[in-house]
């Protein structure tokens, strides 16, 4: 195989674990240290010099195999949407920044292979907590142990969360979407970091999250791969499959999706009111 050459996500996946540990290993290494804060735009959007580091990070880890493919990263000048034809990494240096600098350990590199707008292998390193996430185009597993979303099929017993952050002026859009998940299903999770929470219902901690924004690819496209071949359902809001251009987001294990998808329209028509 040339480098570079389309080859159904198996290399790739070696590829994004091995980036994603070198980018989680620049944020583990500044994790709880004294770093500045700075803000892009809004008061919680935040980022730091490590977001920065640990992306060139990742990038030199894929252009050692993949010169020629595009890159979509969070950071500095990268590409901002996925195109829809070639190759192309989807990265997010620090997903949950937020947590990151209120020392909070639920934050995560992640990386995301997609060959012609469609993810083929994934990574999701978590370094406070020691644990990586790799999805090839055939299974997911955890540290290297096999992983598989929950088989759940009662509500009632079921934890879900809302994913993905409302601004001050649709706060009761959040409002709805936690009401919708206290009254469909057991308990609520949040956990401020998206890639994070895919990755816990790729592996059946979680049964379900959803948002009816359109989110940035480097914030899902990971984490929805992982789903998927974990066996679990990740639709829009349509109930069609989501794509890195989808409005909303609905994952789940597949037997709760219904369950979901009403919840994720539920808190639309909060919107459109």
């Amino acid at each position: 195989m040339t480098t570079g050459e389309h080859d159904g996500g198996g290399d790739r996946a070696t590829v994004a674990a091995a980036a994603a540990r070198a980018g989680a290993a620049v944020a583990g290494e500044h994790f709880r240290r004294d770093i500045d804060v700075e803000r892009k735009g809004g008061k919680t959007n935040v980022v730091t010099e490590a977001d920065r580091e640990s992306q060139r990070r990742v990038i030199e880890r894929i252009r050692e195999a993949f010169p020629d493919d595009a890159v979509v990263g969070e950071e500095e000048d990268e590409l901002k949407a996925v195109p829809d034809a070639g190759a192309t990494w989807v990265i997010d240096p620090i997903d949950g920044t937020n947590n990151y600098v209120r020392d909070i350990r639920a934050f995560a590199t992640a990386v995301a292979a997609v060959v012609d707008g469609e993810p083929v292998a994934s990574a999701v390193a978590l370094p406070a907590m020691d644990d990586v996430y790799v999805a090839d185009g055939d299974a997911v597993t955890r540290n290297g142990d096999p992983v598989a979303v929950s088989d759940r099929d009662d509500p009632e017993t079921a934890a879900a969360t809302p994913t993905v952050w409302w601004d001050f002026d649709a706060r009761d859009e959040y409002a709805a979407a936690c009401t919708e998940v206290v009254e469909r299903f057991n308990d609520l999770r949040r956990f401020g970091s998206a890639q994070v929470t895919l990755a816990m219902v790729a592996e059946g901690a979680l049964d379900a999250t959803f948002t009816n924004v359109r989110c940035n690819p480097w914030d899902t496209v990971a984490g929805v791969h992982m789903v998927r071949t974990a066996g679990g359902t990740v639709t829009d809001l349509d109930g069609d499959p989501w794509r890195h251009d989808s409005t909303g987001l609905v994952a789940s294990n597949g037997p709760l999706h219904d369950e979901a998808l009403a919840a994720a329209r539920a808190v639309r028509d909060v919107e459109r009111a």
